[in-house]
């Protein structure tokens, strides 16, 4: 490898592999060979070449903040970490639009933008590379007004397993020629190519922004609030569910004291008219539904505190179990089922005995459940896997599907022909004609 890429470009440190040897999941970590470091879409391109004439795995890496085995090379090979390629290629505040490399992480494209007027809404919560982002088809807090990845990659730049370079699409808002190469890149985890540009949608910074917090007595009550709320067309952002018991912990732990009860998050973005008519309405519509306390905000740094417990409930759960590993899981169904699904949840994680609770995007019926399991206790992981199972088998039942935005990696691999059936067999047709030697990202998403 060090023949076709500079020597600071290669490692084989063992602090370096041990960093790549695992993602933030609970999956077994396992070291790659070697970690390469690419600077230009031609570096990858000889990568791949190399790993073709020698039959060698390759595995991309953003910044390991994955949630499913992702980026574990579990037949060794060669890690391919893009986090060199961070760049900002190119601005095109009128067309909406900006070309990045993939080790460019969201924040900083943000932080780039902002002189613009302009933002990328994808959130995730974590700092993540848009490669990464854009591999796993990530989304987020504000998927419920913005979508996710899939609705905001225009086009990739993509090396395939034999060293040939494609552009997935043109750069026109719609087309209607060819296949939809992007959206099946977009999501395909490292299996069928390594993303060296992307071209992303972006859109205006708000006028003005809203925060809120209404307190209900039960979940079912929030979640049909939140789906009012998003039936009605309000300018919201974001609609997020904290169970009672992630506010208990919270308040515990951080010495703050919100109502222990389910309790939407919000946010409203727009002209000042039209979010103040949003924010009234939401308050109205959330009384209808038997809304305890309603709490709104407009400083920067209140709506910072308010969303303080949202974006840190899972770490902040952890806390009550040192030493404990942290298996997160999420599944997403249909708006209406999402009541049934959130208590099937609750009921196995009493039944099964686990420490776990929830978060949810209930405005798009995605919801998280975090479960805290003894490292090395057999018993304590067939546990937490019986809950993931149930999960996702009551997810499959009613039209969901077994991840909403963490993506398959090795962790929902199982449930792959349980949820697409014999689509299963196109998708791995296609991985053979792309990657018939199995190369890229091996043992993940759709392999056997």
């Amino acid at each position: 490898m060090k023949r076709v890429l500079r020597a600071d470009q290669v490692s084989q440190s063992p602090s370096v592999l041990d960093q790549h040897s695992h993602d933030e999941s609970y999956h077994t970590p396992r070291r790659p060979d070697a970690v390469v470091f690419p600077e230009s879409t031609e570096d990858v391109v000889h990568i791949m070449q190399v790993s073709a004439q020698f039959r060698v795995p390759v595995v991309p890496f953003g910044v390991g903040s994955a949630l499913e085995g992702h980026v574990v090379p579990v037949k060794g090979g060669i890690t391919v970490d893009t986090s060199r390629m961070n760049r900002i290629l190119e601005v095109r505040p009128d067309d909406f639009l900006v070309k990045v490399e993939p080790g460019v992480t969201r924040i900083e494209l943000n932080e780039a933008l902002r002189p613009y007027g302009l933002f990328f809404p994808v959130d995730p919560g974590a700092n993540a590379s848009l490669g990464g982002m854009a591999a796993t088809n990530a989304s987020g807090t504000t998927t419920v007004r913005y979508g996710a990845m899939k609705d905001n990659v225009r086009s990739l730049t993509v090396v395939l397993a034999d060293g040939s370079v494609i552009q997935t699409a043109s750069l026109a808002a719609k087309s209607s020629s060819g296949y939809n190469l992007t959206g099946l890149f977009v999501g395909s985890e490292g299996t069928l190519g390594v993303f060296t540009e992307i071209w992303l949608k972006v859109v205006g910074l708000p006028e003005h922004i809203v925060g809120a917090r209404a307190v209900f007595e039960t979940v079912s009550d929030a979640v049909r609030a939140s789906t009012a709320m998003v039936g009605t067309g309000l300018l919201v952002s974001r609609v997020e569910l904290v169970s009672a018991l992630y506010i208990d912990v919270f308040n515990r732990l951080e010495g703050t004291d919100f109502p222990v009860h389910p309790t939407l998050f919000l946010e409203f973005g727009g002209t000042r008219g039209a979010v103040e008519s949003s924010v009234e309405m939401a308050r109205e519509i959330a009384a209808d539904e038997g809304c305890q306390r309603w709490t709104a905000v407009e400083d920067a740094s209140e709506r910072t505190r308010l969303w303080k417990v949202r974006h840190e409930a899972a770490h902040t759960f952890m806390k009550q179990f040192p030493g404990y590993g942290h298996m997160a899981t999420d599944v997403c169904v249909p708006l209406s089922k999402l009541p049934g699904a959130i208590a099937n949840a609750e009921r196995l994680l009493e039944s099964e005995g686990v420490r776990g609770s929830m978060i949810g995007h209930v405005g798009d019926g995605n919801f998280h459940v975090s479960l805290a399991v003894r490292p090395g206790d057999k018993g304590d992981l067939e546990r937490a896997n019986a809950v993931n199972k149930g999960l996702v088998e009551y997810a499959l039942s009613v039209g969901g599907t077994c991840t909403g935005e963490h993506g398959v990696g090795l962790g929902k691999r199982k449930y792959q022909a349980l949820e697409h059936g014999n689509a299963l067999n196109v998708m791995r047709t296609i991985k053979s004609a792309l990657d018939p030697d199995g190369r890229l990202n091996p043992g993940k998403l759709i392999d056997a």
